[in-house]
């Protein structure tokens, strides 16, 4: 079995999971309608997929960690339908579909947001853990998905925009806080509800750090997809960093040293796993190489 198809099992997982989840919860239709729209509209739930790996291969049980697995896609997704919105990128598609205020409307699209962000906290309180795990994992991430980390990164992208000088220092920060902060949260999470199991602060300390090297890589080939990508295989524009005067990194420093970038970055993340062995580990290591080799 490939990585991809490795990804796409461990994906319909969390899909299946998140198909029912909103269920039952008296969400007024409409609403549940704009939330599900977006939030089981596909993608490749990495997010998810890392806690849950990254967990089970410390020890933890899949289903202990699958409500707080499927609360980073809630809150990637809600970050995705509000970056969409026209103050924002104010991108039309999203996984080859209107983007959710196109489909619907731009309230509706910042309270489905809205709603996706809030009820995550509530699915990751629901992850079987001794309780001093969960309000570990609980507060980091809400502050890698608040001002300080996703939510900040996004408003010093916006003041970067169009800006002429903005060094490659200042776009890695940026990119720390918006894309790298939840994927290195992603694992590092796992890894922390796992403590009740067999993790040791070593390992959540490799997690966490693992979770940054990809974190960067990923960020780097989205950028560089967004200069050579296919827009029917990546479902959204492409050139649309250019267009919208954007700083990335082949814009800085071209596109043969992002490549080289990014896969640095990889290696040392496949190294930090050396310690470990077994089915889990192997995909992590695969996982770590295909963010560079994908083509969406």
């Amino acid at each position: 079995m490939t990585v991809k198809e490795k990804l796409a099992v461990h994906a319909a997982e969390v899909e299946k999971y998140l198909g029912e989840c909103l269920k039952d919860m008296g969400i007024p239709e409409n609403l549940l309608e704009s939330m599900d729209y977006s939030l089981l509209a596909g993608g490749k739930r990495l997010r998810p997929v890392l806690v849950l790996v990254w967990a089970e291969m410390l020890g933890a049980k899949k289903e202990a960690v699958m409500p707080f697995a499927a609360s980073l896609e809630m809150i990637h997704t809600y970050s995705l339908i509000h970056d969409d919105l026209p103050p924002m990128d104010d991108d039309d598609l999203r996984r080859g579909k209107p983007s959710n205020h196109k489909q619907f409307d731009e309230a509706t699209a910042i309270l489905a947001g809205d709603g996706l962000l809030t009820e995550a906290f509530g699915f990751m309180a629901k992850a079987d853990a001794p309780a001093e795990h969960v309000v570990e994992a609980i507060s980091l991430m809400a502050k890698s998905a608040g001002s300080a980390g996703m939510v900040g990164g996004q408003v010093v992208d916006m003041s970067y925009t169009g800006r002429e000088g903005v060094t490659l220092d200042e776009l890695k920060v940026m990119h720390s806080m918006k894309t790298g902060a939840l994927i290195l949260s992603a694992c590092k999470s796992g890894a922390i509800l796992a403590k009740g199991a067999d993790a040791s602060e070593d390992d959540v300390r490799r997690a966490e750090e693992y979770g940054r090297l990809i974190g960067v890589a990923f960020q780097i080939v989205d950028d560089v997809l967004d200069v050579v990508g296919d827009e029917a295989t990546l479902g959204k524009p492409v050139g649309s960093d250019i267009e919208q005067g954007k700083s990335t990194y082949p814009s800085l420093i071209g596109l043969e040293e992002s490549k080289e970038l990014a896969r640095k970055y990889v290696d040392e993340a496949v190294e930090l796993l050396s310690p470990y062995s077994g089915e889990e580990a192997e995909f992590l290591a695969e996982l770590a190489r295909y963010i560079v080799d994908r083509v969406y």
